[in-house]
């Protein structure tokens, strides 16, 4: 059936339909006819017929024209401007001019104070309107137009002369006018509280006026038509906040009507019954009267479904056609939101792809809240079956976008996307294929927890849940043994990631109980069937899903690189029943985990990659249990495996998962520390033994065979794993191992993989004994005596720096900057006075050797992208990058905390640029760190590191410098740098002045080459200088300016004056106060400078002129050598400067 049309819509824009977007029709033209008129049925699909061919006149030229109540049809009219309405005659003290307060007076607006201040329940601030509007209309329905013209910001009220004598299109270009657009703020653009609250009041409000009045004034025809067309008339202003608010309050008025037409419908079907069920009887028993009663009902009932549908078809027509695509984005998301409610509340007339076009198109919106409006839409209608149901040909249309949005750039859309899809898998099963499902699997790897988490019901749903199978019936354990074998499958088969504990951490939320059965998962890692036991590949990842679930359950925390959602600071700390929640996790896992971990370490000893997870899972233990169970017999166990595993395996991983479970055994708050305690010295003596045998059948042989030189770095490499976490000082390690890196030093023979844990084990060596010293009273053979390890050791590791292998280059170089930093200036602080002839500072030589070797090692090696992408091994590539990086950061530890001179960050800073890629975050860190120690020195070495580029490039390329890509790289880097002046301006601008006025120093600096005419060599700088200038303040440009013209006149040579310098012109331009020119921010008045306080900051100690406050309005002048005032400095500041001028 054609969806039927009313006249309503005539009051509504022409051009509505054809800006609705592709296939929609165009709206009646605006006409004379009563707004009731029309055929009763549905609001009309977007897709309606054009109804006339009118299409001019704007969305609010029209009001309505009043007629009697269900009147008799009026023929259209297609004038496209019709008279204001007119009102049924009243006494004359009703029709007298009334300026009620409220009226004439926005800041005493009843309805908008009452919702403002929020003490009084909406419904009764509604009520005591509907009073006022009951005994006069027209006031009534003013007030409530001023309130929403007041919740728009603007302070004009609309008159009853206003309202009697003009049409919409004037009234509202009145109120534009008074519109104060002195800032771009309203009351729904703010975002503090109150307003919030106010915006909550505001929509509720007109939801309540309608609820309130759909019985009776709803259909008074006077309310609806008034405030649909002003509403209409305001959506179409160009003034934003009219735009905004009016749309809120239209698509809030549009909801309201859609539960009223709603609640209409109910009472016609129930109306429906009825008269069948009273027809239904015999003629005896049937009552005439009921069935005339019930058919007058239902004619009732039929026009109130009419003038509630014709309602809606205006405002969707005049509204929302033309707002779903407003340039404001927060006005589209409005839009969307609104509309997926009328599909939810009223699925039978908006549940049809003419409405679900518009939320297509939006899904391609560029803006977040639009995109997470529309899914959020989606996600009310693919929640139900029966909605789902009439999606076939939307789904269809839109699967592919919405499956790409996965990816979507913002996470929290992305989220609301899988979710989406996972409530499509639920109820429209055929819809997705196998490659769509593969497009989410993924995501469960991704850093976003919330992202990850939807992304982990997704998969359950679709792969791991065991009773997806309709009718399947399996008992507990086999439920999660079949649970476990599919997780295995996904994890093994996809070849997506091999973090397990990422995928763990993804599926915990819907999948928790299942990941924590350890009892099932201890079953199946101990199965030895061949028919039902696991493959090495099935046994290697769910040893690894074990370890991960257990270290989840034992910490509540999700794993490294993957942070919870964003929470306020105060909720940082686990809450107590999150804590005891813990408590009990960890409770129950040791009792079901303490039998089992012996037998599954024997089993695995041998495979490192499956004995290093299982290590970790002991730490997650509440050990104390050992004891307070009477589970001792399992620590004995437990503990001869770790022996075991420690003399077994010489792997770094192992070892340090060895290690830690060690140290956790040996706390000296367990009953049980004592058997650890054992088992640790019982591990060292072993290793030392055999270490000191080594070194000296290896100081003694002139030459050692390969299983040799494997055996003695196997012992040293678990010293010194062990030496990380363990104190193994009482065996006398640091002797040895220091004739070791001796023999290394003066021969060179010593193999580097026994060099480099023996530098390991020296660094961990001298750590320990500055642990031991007291804070105070130490005896001074101590000091002396660790004072001398320390520089012995930093001598041996500063001749390692430039060993021949790069292992021993780079832990050498590791060491020191460690032990630097231990030994720093800071040692002595907070109490530790005596400690203070330990303090360890670097000379001229270890500090220039420092920094020689990260230009060698660190900017040297790093490569490209596209290098990078190519290299056949791209893990390999990674590493070393890693291990670059940490080099670099040990580097600028040493300049953060004051143990290199800042002036060394140069080396650092000037590859900033360059290097960005791979080093970007650290460097910037140290620039900003080294900025807030010392703002003066840290200008000085960004000037530093302009000057040393500058210096390299004229040696490499002679003086024709300036087309070289060399030269913009520099001027790109110094503007980089001018963009740390920006904050804190007057903070800064000392500092940026001494840059300008060194720079200018070191442009001229150097003679001009031979010829006649020829610039200065360092000339060129002044093109990167000219960098700065945007961020200096304009008096401070003209004192520059002055400056320089005083340094170009104090060289030897001169300036051309026909075709002057191009650098010098470029620097010269860069400092006119131009308008435009410098930064003009507005500085609080407390900030401000005072004359005195500007005067400091241009003496001579910056600029070497002397500039002084001639009197207390006059100008500035510059002061001779006999103290007489010169001429002005430059002419575009000839008058008084105020502080405001800066």
């Amino acid at each position: 059936m054609p969806p039927r049309r009313s006249a309503r819509i005539q009051a509504i824009s022409s051009s509505s339909g054809s800006s609705a977007g592709p296939g929609t029709g165009s709206s009646p033209a605006l006409g004379s006819a009563g707004v009731r008129s029309g055929s009763p049925g549905s609001p009309p699909a977007p897709d309606s017929p054009d109804l006339s061919s009118g299409d001019s006149g704007s969305d609010f030229e029209d009001t309505l024209r009043l007629r009697s109540k269900r009147g008799p049809q009026r023929a259209l009219s297609h004038s496209p401007v019709r008279p204001a309405p007119t009102f049924q005659p009243r006494s004359p003290e009703t029709s007298r001019d009334r300026s009620s307060p409220a009226a004439s007076n926005p800041e005493q607006n009843t309805l908008f104070e009452a919702i403002r201040s929020a003490k009084t329940a909406v419904e009764t601030v509604v009520d005591d309107w509907l009073e006022t509007y009951k005994q006069d209309r027209e006031m009534g329905f003013l007030e409530l137009v001023n309130f929403i013209i007041r919740s728009c910001g603007c302070r004009g009220v609309v008159t009853p002369k206003m309202f009697r004598d003009l049409q919409n299109s004037e009234i509202i270009q009145q109120l534009t006018e008074k519109f104060e657009e002195d800032s771009a703020e309203y009351p729904l653009s703010l975002g503090t509280q109150p307003w919030r609250r106010f915006r909550a009041g505001f929509c509720e409000l007109v939801a309540v006026v309608v609820r309130r009045c759909q019985y009776s004034v709803v259909y008074d025809e006077f309310l609806m038509d008034a405030l649909i067309s002003l509403l209409t008339g305001l959506s179409d202003s160009q003034v934003r906040a009219f735009r905004h608010t009016s749309t809120l309050a239209a698509m809030k008025l549009m909801t309201a009507l859609v539960n009223v037409a709603l609640g209409v419908s109910l009472h016609q079907e129930n109306n429906q019954r009825q008269y069948e069920a009273e027809r239904s009887k015999g003629p005896g028993r049937r009552a005439t009267d009921k069935l005339e009663a019930l058919l007058e009902k239902r004619r009732e009932l039929r026009e109130q479904q009419e003038e509630i549908e014709n309602m809606m078809n205006a405002i969707f027509k005049g509204v929302f056609v033309h707002r779903y695509r407003d340039v404001v984005p927060e006005i589209r998301a409005i839009c969307m939101e609104e509309l997926g409610t009328w599909m939810r509340s009223y699925a039978a007339s908006f549940l049809t792809d003419g409405y679900l076009k518009y939320i297509g198109w939006n899904l391609h919106d560029k803006q977040r809240e639009v995109r997470l409006q529309c899914v959020k839409a989606l996600q009310g209608l693919y929640c139900h079956r029966d909605t789902a149901a009439h999606m076939e040909l939307f789904t269809s249309r839109f699967k592919t976008r919405m499956v790409s949005m996965v990816l979507d750039k913002e996470p929290d859309v992305a989220v609301e996307v899988v979710k989406l899809l996972t409530l499509m898998l639920e109820n429209m099963e055929e819809a997705l294929t196998e490659e769509d499902c593969q497009s989410v699997y993924p995501v469960v790897y991704v850093s976003s927890r919330a992202l990850a988490s939807a992304a982990g019901l997704f998969l359950y749903r679709r792969l791991l849940d065991p009773q997806r199978e309709v009718g399947r019936e399996l008992s507990h354990d086999g439920d999660n043994r079949t649970f476990f074998r599919l997780l295995l499958a996904f994890f093994i088969e996809s070849e997506l990631h091999e973090h397990a504990a990422y995928l763990v951490d993804s599926l915990w939320d819907c999948a928790g109980p299942r990941l924590r059965d350890w009892e099932t998962i201890s079953a199946l890692l101990l199965e030895e069937s061949p028919t039902e036991g696991l493959a090495d590949r099935q046994e290697k990842a769910l040893v690894e899903i074990l370890a991960a679930s257990v270290v989840q359950a034992a910490e509540g925390q999700p794993p490294v690189g993957r942070g919870p959602a964003k929470k306020p600071l105060v909720c940082l700390q686990p809450s107590a029943r999150e804590r005891k929640v813990q408590v009990e996790e960890r409770t129950r896992l040791t009792h079901c985990l303490v039998p089992a971990l012996p037998q599954l370490l024997a089993k695995f000893s041998a495979d490192a990659e499956k004995v290093a997870p299982l290590l970790e899972v002991l730490r997650c233990f509440d050990l104390s249990i050992y004891c307070t169970g009477r589970l001792e017999k399992h620590l004995e166990l437990v503990l001869g495996q770790l022996q075991e595993v420690v003399e077994k395996h010489a792997g770094q991983t192992v070892l340090e998962a060895a290690s830690r479970a060690l140290h956790a055994l040996c706390d000296p708050e367990l009953a049980l520390h004592g058997r650890g305690d054992l088992v640790r010295s019982r591990l060292a003596d072993q290793l030392a033994d055999k270490f000191h045998q080594d070194v000296t059948e290896l100081l003694q042989a002139s030459s050692l065979d390969e299983e040799e030189v494997y055996s003695m770095a196997a012992t040293l490499k678990r010293i010194s794993i062990l030496f990380n976490a363990h104190d193994l000082t009482p065996w006398q390690l640091f002797e040895p191992c220091t004739r070791l890196l001796q023999c290394a030093v003066d021969t060179g023979e010593v193999p580097p993989q026994v060099l480099v844990p023996a530098i390991t084990c020296l660094h961990f060596h001298i750590l320990w004994d500055l642990s031991r010293l007291p804070s105070t009273d130490v005896p001074q053979e101590q000091l002396q005596s660790l004072k001398t390890r320390v520089t012995s050791f930093c001598s041996l590791c500063q001749s390692c720096l430039s060993d021949v292998d790069a292992g021993v280059r780079e832990q050498a170089f590791v060491v020191l900057s460690d032990l630097l930093l231990v030994f720093g200036p800071q040692l002595p602080q907070d109490g530790r006075e005596a400690l203070a002839p330990l303090v360890l500072l670097p000379d001229a030589g270890l500090q220039s050797q420092l920094a020689a070797f990260l230009m060698d090692h660190v900017f040297h090696h790093a490569c490209s992208h596209e290098e990078l992408s190519a290299a056949e091994d791209s893990e390999s590539r990674i590493e070393e990058l890693h291990q670059r990086r940490v080099l670099l950061a040990g580097f600028c530890k040493l300049i953060i905390y004051n143990v290199l001179e800042l002036s060394a960050a140069s080396d650092v800073f000037k590859h900033y640029a360059k290097f960005y890629s791979d080093y970007g975050d650290i460097i910037k860190e140290t620039l900003n760190c080294t900025r807030q120690m010392d703002r003066q020195e840290w200008a000085r070495t960004l000037l530093l590191s302009l000057q040393q580029l500058m210096t390299e490039l004229l040696l490499q390329q002679g003086p024709e410098i300036q087309a070289a890509e060399a030269f913009l790289e520099i001027r790109d880097l110094a503007r980089r740098f001018s963009l740390l002046f920006s904050l804190h301006q007057l903070r800064n601008r000392p500092a940026l002045l001494s840059v300008h006025k060194e720079g200018i120093q070191f442009a001229f600096q150097e003679p001009p080459g031979p010829g006649p005419g020829l610039p200065p060599l360092n000339l060129p700088f002044l093109e990167v200088l000219s960098e700065f200038s945007p961020r200096l303040l304009r008096p401070d440009k003209a004192l520059l300016l002055a400056y320089l013209e005083k340094m170009c006149q104090e060289q030897r040579w001169l300036v051309p004056r026909d075709a002057p310098w191009p650098s010098l012109v470029t620097y010269r331009n860069s400092l006119q106060p131009q308008e435009e020119g410098g930064s003009q921010l507005p500085v609080p008045l407390a900030q401000r400078d005072k004359p005195g306080q500007l005067r400091d900051l241009f003496d001579s100690t910056i600029l070497g002129i002397e500039v002084s406050w001639r009197e207390r309005r006059g100008p500035w002048r510059k002061r001779d050598a006999k103290g007489e005032p010169s001429p002005p400095l430059w002419g575009s500041l000839t008058g008084p400067l105020s502080p405001q001028d800066i």
